[in-house]
C-alpha cells in the first residue's frame, strides 16, 4: 500500500517539476504521517488527523514553524494532488513558535577570514556564493558554458 502511494506521489511531483529535494522532503513527511497513525492509509483519514499530526509536531517534537509549514504543504499536496480528496479546513490547534531571535550574520571581516581559509574549488564556490547570492546547489551545478566573462554574467539553470 505505502509503496504504491509513495510511487504515485513521486510520479505526480516529477510530472509537476518539483525539485528532488522537495520530493524527498514531501515523501518523508507522508511516511512520518502514515507511521504516526499506525500505517493507516491516508484515504481513511482527513483534516482532523492532519491537524492533530501538525499539533503533535509542535507540542511533542517541538519543530520550528517552517518545519510545521513544510509538513502541512506536503500533506495538502498528498490529499489535493495525489489522492484528489478534499480534507476540509485544517484548523491547527497548536502552532509552532516562530523564532524571535535575529539571524546571525557575519561581518565583512569575518567573511574574509573564512574565505582566506579556503583554496581551490571550495574557495571559488565560497566566493561565488558570497558575491552573487547564489544557492549552494546552484553553484555546484554550474558548468563552464554557464559563465560568460565578456558580459560578466552567470547563467543559473533550474534555480529555485
Amino acid at each position: 500500500m505505502a509503496g504504491t502511494l509513495i510511487a504515485r506521489m513521486r510520479e505526480v511531483l516529477r510530472t509537476r517539476h518539483y525539485s528532488r529535494r522537495t520530493e524527498g522532503a514531501y515523501v518523508g513527511w507522508v511516511r512520518r504521517y502514515v507511521r504516526h497513525y499506525g500505517r493507516r492509509h491516508p484515504r481513511e483519514m482527513g483534516g482532523s488527523e492532519v491537524a492533530e499530526f501538525l499539533s503533535w509536531l509542535a507540542r511533542e517534537r517541538q519543530v520550528s514553524a517552517a518545519t510545521q509549514n513544510q509538513a502541512l504543504a506536503a500533506l495538502l499536496f498528498l490529499y489535493r494532488d495525489v489522492l484528489r480528496v478534499g480534507i476540509g479546513d485544517v484548523g491547527v490547534t497548536a502552532r509552532a513558535k516562530t523564532p524571535e531571535r535575529v539571524p546571525v550574520v557575519l561581518t565583512r571581516r569575518e567573511v574574509r577570514l573564512v574565505l582566506e581559509q579556503l583554496d581551490g574549488v571550495p574557495r571559488l564556490i565560497g566566493l561565488l556564493l558570497y558575491g552573487s547570492g547564489m544557492r549552494l546547489m546552484e553553484a555546484l551545478a554550474l558548468r563552464v558554458k554557464d559563465v560568460d566573462f565578456e558580459r560578466g554574467e552567470i547563467v543559473v539553470r533550474r534555480g529555485k
